[in-house]
């Protein structure tokens, strides 16, 4: 399979229909190496035969998991730039942090060519303490010294104003779903619950018929970022494009997943990538792909149109299921008309 990937993909002639991009051959080799396992036709990869650093990385995630319940996609984060930092000053030997001095630490996250925004810089400083710790706790390493070199980032939370998109980028953004079409009428199903509940990729994705009350009419996310069960309103127009999804476009079957996928595998739950493409390919349609790439964004646009309406910061909170109001104060700078009537009057002005 790497040789297919690596040796014939670059040169293939073969006749249409065929993918030569291995961002597509990728996933489809592994969906053969999966069925070819599990049918025994190929063994299965020995732990034992995995580097050190691959075991290391497999206990670093157990105890992301199981002692600090981080969400999926925050232990992939860490994994990532510990396994970075372990590969640079490991390879593929054994780890001993007791070999680490602090200047390795302050060199990973400083040095001259990274170019990363502070945001990064944060993630990055965070992952390595979250290990330390790790390895303090499993395996009594020294690990003060190096902790303490961690570099601190300075971000000023509340310097800038939240992206969103304007009323008129919402309405552009909507009609870019083909509501005809099946996976039309899904991915338009998907974009509302982006922009009147600001739901996460992951848990649009996650969404399931049991979580849909209509008599109450509120959805229940069982399988959000907090691990807690949040009881939302589910808004007219959401449920209406659900249901239209539901009744129009949704393929029979017995999955239980509300939003599935129309094209092979055929009937399976959709991915958080899938959810995130949906809306990369609406925004190329309507010309905001130069502006906007993720779906964070579409949050972010939910909370602002909530606190235009009218909504106190306590109310967007409980939507976006913060669990600190500090969180969600940075929406107050968008609500221009209130923070007007207490501006103090420019000096020298005329009143």
């Amino acid at each position: 399979m790497r040789r297919f990937v690596t040796e014939h993909l670059p040169k293939c002639r073969c006749k249409e229909p065929c993918q030569r991009k291995a961002i597509s051959v990728r996933p489809a080799l592994l969906h053969l190496l999966n069925v070819l396992r599990e049918t025994n036709r190929v063994s299965e990869p020995q732990r034992s035969s995995l580097k050190p650093i691959h075991l290391e990385l497999e206990r670093f995630d157990a105890h992301l998991d199981a002692t600090c319940g981080l969400a999926f996609a925050t232990r992939v984060s860490r994994r990532m730039w510990v396994g970075k930092f372990l590969r640079e000053r490991f390879g593929a030997g054994p780890i001993e942090v007791a070999r680490l001095k602090p200047r390795d630490i302050a060199d990973f996250i400083i040095r001259p060519g990274n170019h990363y925004k502070p945001g990064t810089y944060r993630a990055i400083a965070c992952a390595l303490h979250s290990y330390l710790r790790f390895r303090a706790l499993s395996t009594n390493d020294q690990v003060e010294l190096l902790i303490a070199a961690i570099p601190r980032t300075a971000q000023w939370r509340l310097a800038a104003l939240p992206s969103h998109l304007t009323p008129e980028e919402v309405t552009r953004f909507l009609d870019a779903f083909d509501r005809h079409s099946a996976t039309g009428k899904r991915d338009f199903a998907m974009a509302r619950c982006f922009l009147d509940l600001g739901l996460r990729a992951g848990e649009v994705a996650a969404i399931e018929l049991d979580d849909l009350d209509w008599c109450e009419g509120t959805l229940a996310l069982g399988r959000s970022k907090s691990r807690r069960i949040d009881v939302l309103p589910l808004p007219a127009p959401t449920g209406n494009a659900i249901v239209r999804y539901l009744r129009q476009g949704r393929p029979a079957t017995t999955s239980r997943a509300l939003f599935l996928r129309h094209r092979a595998p055929f009937n399976t739950p959709i991915t958080t990538e899938l959810a995130r493409g949906a809306v990369r390919r609406a925004y190329a349609r309507c010309g905001l792909a130069d502006r906007y790439t993720g779906t964070h964004v579409l949050r972010r646009t939910a909370a602002v149109r909530m606190r235009c309406a009218g909504a106190t910061l306590k109310e967007i909170a409980d939507v976006l299921r913060h669990r600190s109001l500090d969180t969600t104060t940075i929406y107050s700078k968008v609500d221009v008309p209130t923070l007007s009537a207490v501006a103090a009057p420019w000096p020298g002005a005329q009143l």
